[in-house]
């Protein structure tokens, strides 16, 4: 009884810390998000919250707080001349997010902004200084950097449990900061970050699987109240897909009545990554960036618009769906940069796992609308194209025989890193060994891919993709011009 009266007492205290004026005070515990920039814009988002973080209440949640806010922005880190946002009201419909488009930014610039915040404007105060970069223009050439990570198990990190058979290097001082990966990446200072899929696992673990919108959204607050996140992305806005564990399950199509529906899972997603402005249900989630004069980047939606995974693959199936892949190729086709790059969250070259019927290099997944691709890249003489992807928990650097090249960044943490599969291997999607394979690690680690663009060569721009663990060790390297 003693204990139980004491837990009641603790959760009251932590989620009714108040102010001297009795008000409960209102934090963001989860930090703030710049998402989709651009050259002259980008989406700012915060959550407001019962409790400062990075600790959790005795759900295993940041719950949140009914409040206000806007956000005020300078290119003078004093705040000089500064501008804000119209004030936004958080609500526990939007799940306390509080979201926000900025226009008219300055091409190529640093530019600051703080969240200011409080049960309403009269009480409001400011929170910490956080920055962003805008792209350049379409004609401009800096120097441009940026990492890409993926599928982020926070089970498997927290309880030490390897998702495969990858090591487990998690210690407590990990465990309260987050993940290692977000530091290195933050020493190097990468212009932008791209997150390709399984941000989250609704999945994992096994038997307490997320299925209703309060256990869905959980797994969002558990993840993004990490320091190192909060650092990171306090300095670093973000482009973000989703793949099929953030997205409802494990190798997820839209069939079957398992929860979370397919639905569900799609606008979950929408609510807790700054993709579009807020309440936007319908702009596709697959769009293109011009982040530089010589490179372009196409982020396609794998989960939206597919065909059943078990259906026979043939010209009907898709996992692009036809809107999509028409836009992709007219868009493709339109552009004159040097370097394009599509962002799959799936792989589309591989090698992957023969069982698998998930992704466009799987053997009765999606295999003949990638060929068709890749013919159709090939005849209308579109490239080169190099695909950067997600999804696998291994790094490697592939070359199908088509000529695509394809990088994939692995698992950002080492709990959730595996051994890959081969070319010719007997258990894989590649059994004559088609595709050469120039690289992929020896062990298995966690870590991220760093991109650097750099426009100061005789013969163009050339294009540096480095394979990192998480610590930021460079594993290989390779250059193209």
């Amino acid at each position: 009884m003693q204990n139980r009266t004491f837990i009641s007492f603790l959760s009251g205290f932590l989620l009714g810390c108040t102010s001297q004026q009795g008000q409960a005070e209102i934090h963001h515990a989860q930090g703030e998000l710049a998402g989709e920039v651009t050259a002259s814009t980008v989406l700012l988002q915060s959550r407001l919250t019962a409790l400062p973080g990075p600790g959790l209440d005795a759900m295993g949640d940041v719950p949140g707080a009914v409040g206000a806010g806007c956000f005020e922005w300078s290119t003078a880190a004093d705040f000089t001349n500064a501008k804000r946002s119209h004030w936004m009201q958080a609500g526990a419909g939007s799940d306390f997010i509080l979201r926000t488009r900025l226009g008219g930014l300055v091409p190529g610039t640093v530019h600051y902004y703080r969240l200011v915040f409080g049960t309403d404007e009269a009480s409001a105060k400011p929170g910490p200084t956080r920055q962003f970069k805008t792209l350049p223009t379409a004609t401009q050439a800096p120097e441009v950097s940026f990492c890409m990570g993926s599928c982020m198990n926070y089970y498997a990190f927290m309880s030490g449990k390897p998702n495969g058979k990858g090591p487990v290097t998690a210690t407590l001082e990990d465990k309260r900061l987050g993940y290692p990966s977000f530091a290195a990446m933050l020493a190097l200072k990468p212009d932008f970050f791209i997150g390709t899929g399984d941000i989250v696992y609704y999945d994992q673990p096994r038997e307490t699987a997320a299925k209703s919108l309060s256990e869905l959204r959980r797994k969002w607050h558990e993840q993004a109240r990490f320091p190192r996140l909060i650092d990171f992305f306090s300095r670093t806005p973000a482009f973000w897909s989703k793949d099929d564990h953030d997205f409802r399950f494990d190798d997820a199509d839209l069939n079957g009545k398992n929860l979370p529906a397919p639905t569900t899972g799609i606008e979950i997603f929408r609510e807790q990554m700054p993709i579009h402005a807020a309440g936007d249900q319908a702009s596709p989630t697959y769009r293109t960036h011009r982040i530089h004069r010589d490179v372009q980047l196409w982020f396609t939606e794998g989960r939206d618009f597919r065909s059943p995974n078990k259906m026979e693959d043939g010209p009907e199936k898709s996992m692009w769906g036809k809107a999509q892949h028409d836009w992709l190729q007219r868009t493709l086709k339109a552009s004159d940069a040097q370097w394009k790059i599509i962002i799959t969250p799936t792989p589309m070259v591989g090698p992957d796992d023969a069982r698998k019927q998930d992704n466009h290099a799987n053997l009765g997944g999606f295999r003949h609308e990638a060929d068709d691709f890749f013919a159709w890249m090939t005849g209308q003489k579109v490239g080169p194209i190099i695909t950067f992807c997600g999804d696998r928990h291994w790094q490697y650097h592939s070359i199908h025989p088509s000529g695509v090249e394809e990088f994939s960044c692995g698992a950002l943490n080492d709990e959730n890193s595996r051994m890959g599969v081969a070319p010719g291997a007997k258990n894989g999607t590649d059994p004559s060994a088609l595709i050469k394979q120039p690289y992929t690690y020896d062990q298995p680690t966690g870590g991220f891919l760093h991109v650097t663009v750099d426009p100061h060569q005789a013969t163009g721009s050339s294009l540096k993709m480095e394979f990192r663990d998480d610590t930021g060790a460079v594993l290989h390297s390779v250059e193209k011009r």
